[in-house]
């Protein structure tokens, strides 16, 4: 990961870390990008689900992640779906644990 000051992720805000082609992007699951990942991926109660039971998609995964980039202007969905196979799931598994987390139990 590149830059002098790398971001950090405020887990009381339910945020994580994805590096996408080597610079650390924050993914913060605001009300505005669960709306717009719900409007695409349905109901996210139902997204928590299928994670739950190993049923989340990629591409899924992919949107969500991409929805909720905090300074994602001008990155394109390919680039982060790219990210997710760079890392691989595993390492994936940990950001999408945040997400879901904050979903279910919102602001503490």
């Amino acid at each position: 990961m590149t830059g002098a000051n790398p971001p950090h992720a405020n887990p009381l805000r339910g945020e994580a870390l994805l590096p996408i082609g080597g610079t650390a992007r924050i993914l913060r699951p605001s009300f505005t990008a669960l709306v717009a990942a719900e409007a695409e991926l349905g109901p996210l109660f139902a997204l928590v689900e299928r994670a739950g039971t190993g049923q989340l998609r990629l591409d899924e995964m992919a949107a969500l992640f991409w929805h909720c980039l905090s300074d994602g202007d001008g990155i394109p969905r390919e680039a982060v779906g790219e990210a997710i196979m760079t890392q691989g799931l595993a390492a994936c598994a940990a950001p999408l644990r945040t997400l879901l987390s904050q979903i279910l139990k919102g602001a503490g």
